[in-house]
């Protein structure tokens, strides 16, 4: 009978090698492989602002196979995710081992000043349904207000961190009183031009589940109606030589 050398163990054979090999060229092989949903690419670094149980970054992080391309960003503490959403910590810890960097306590109006982003330029930035929170009645003035300072400094802060050639996307429900929000007005005076508007669409972003956020139903879903999203770019200079 043999005996067992024992270093084999760490004696890497032929087939050991082509195995490793094999691994390693598929995963390059799959990083190069571009996966789209709906304007979203798994080539590009998107940031995430105000998400609420993270469902909506690990819809897309599940379409491209990975998150590592994704930042995704909430105002909540770590612990308050938890005790808000049912499904929030469990959602941030896939978001985290598919390589998603998953930050708390991110402020939309001032997160061009936290110590990581702003050493950060993105090719899209995503915050879907800015709201402040139900504090007034949603026809008042005083609510409508809050809500234009929300999108006011967001759009400031993410003009900071977007890319030459990026985009800020902005999901926002139609009709009254969100059209007294003036997102375009706002937009265009703070340097960004309103590319395209598109419908948006739930159902097309599985495992989706928009959160009122905030107050006693903070986990409960709320009518997403009817809503589209809002692209807009750096605005660029056109200058004519006579």
């Amino acid at each position: 009978m043999g005996t067992r050398d024992d270093h084999d163990d760490d004696i890497d054979t032929d087939d050991d090698y082509d195995d490793d090999q094999e691994l390693e060229f598929e995963d390059e092989e799959s990083a190069k492989t571009e996966k789209w949903k709906e304007h979203y690419s798994s080539r590009q670094r998107i940031l995430f602002v105000g998400e609420g149980d993270f469902s909506f970054s690990l819809s897309l992080a599940k379409a491209f196979g990975s998150a590592h391309n994704l930042v995704a960003t909430s105002l909540d503490s770590y612990d308050n995710i938890g005790k808000k959403y049912s499904n929030g910590l469990n959602n941030v810890m896939e978001l985290e081992e598919r390589g998603c960097l998953v930050l708390h306590g991110v402020d939309a109006k001032e997160m061009s000043q936290h110590f990581f982003l702003k050493t950060q330029r993105f090719d899209r930035i995503v915050y879907n349904f800015p709201h402040v929170g139900f504090l007034y009645p949603e026809n008042s003035h005083c609510q409508i207000q809050l809500n234009k300072r929300l999108l006011k400094g967001f759009l400031a802060n993410a003009k900071a961190l977007v890319k030459k050639g990026g985009e800020i996307h902005v999901t926002h429900k139609e009709g009254d009183p969100y059209n007294k929000w003036d997102l375009v007005k706002k937009a265009e005076k703070i340097g960004l031009a309103l590319q395209q508007v598109v419908p948006f669409f739930k159902d097309n972003y599985p495992g989706y589940d928009n959160k009122r956020a905030h107050g006693k139903l903070s986990d409960a879903s709320f009518l997403v109606g009817e809503a589209s999203t809002y692209k807009f770019k750096l605005q660029t200079s056109n200058i004519c030589n006579n």
